[in-house]
């Protein structure tokens, strides 16, 4: 893995359909109900009501807050994609939104992952949310240029130090959560024969624009065909007020 990382937004490939999208909000709702994660009113506005929302919402809008459904381009979404519902978060650029953290619940289907990437500053948790089922995990850190390195990596799981080598597999059965300091390559998925199940991300400020790198090229917000009507509005797409 010794490349240097992409930034986010400077490829354009391929499309992922709004059929897709529906399906897999509505497939985490599901989840995420059966698995006791209580999602906020706005989970559930339709784009009607989203058409008559003023900047009462603004919080929402601005902050990337709500459904995040994507396959950062890469036409395989049941393999590298995402679907996660974002619940706080703040905007390091803008006074107006304080906070330092951020939120999310995320959908795990087994084997589909994000693609391996880094953040330059942003520092997470991840934690296993769901009744059954496990997460994997996969860390390698990197140098100063972005580039992988082979170096054992020092990690807090559980709140428990341990040492992991680049690439070896970590394991959280429910309740279980591991540190994933910046500038460190990642991937997490949902364990095969497991089922779905679903995780939960607590961090610094997530800046999806900005601080996000990727291994190999992808895309943070695909392009989308519309071959069917939206059924909810993802964080990007936001009417204005």
């Amino acid at each position: 893995m010794n490349v240097a990382p992409i930034p986010i937004n400077e490829t354009r490939l391929s499309i992922l359909k709004r059929s897709q999208i529906n399906a897999s909000i509505e497939q985490a709702i599901d989840v995420f109900a059966a698995n006791g994660l209580h999602l906020p009113p706005y989970a559930y506005l339709t784009p009607e009501q989203w058409r008559q929302m003023g900047s009462e919402a603004d919080e929402i809008r601005h902050c990337l807050l709500g459904w995040d459904v994507t396959d950062f381009g890469s036409g395989d979404f049941a393999r590298i994609g995402r679907t996660l519902f974002t619940l706080r978060n703040g905007r390091m650029d803008d006074p107006r939104y304080p906070k330092s953290y951020a939120e999310k619940f995320l959908l795990d289907p087994e084997g589909q992952r994000a693609p391996a990437h880094f953040h330059r500053s942003k520092r997470e948790d991840i934690i296993h949310r769901g009744k059954s089922g496990a997460i994997i995990l996969e860390l390698t850190p990197t140098n100063d240029a972005g580039i992988a390195i082979e170096q054992p990596l020092r990690v807090q799981v559980n709140g428990m130090t341990r040492t992991v080598q680049p690439r070896e597999r970590i394991r959280l059965s429910p309740g279980e959560s591991l540190e994933i300091p910046p500038r460190t390559i990642h991937q997490f998925w949902g364990e095969e024969g497991g089922g779905i199940t679903a995780s939960g991300e607590v961090s610094s400020v997530c800046d999806d624009w900005n601080d996000n790198c990727f291994v190999d090229p992808a895309k943070r917000f695909p392009k989308i065909e519309e071959d069917v009507p939206r059924r909810f509005y993802l964080c990007q797409e936001y009417p204005a007020a």
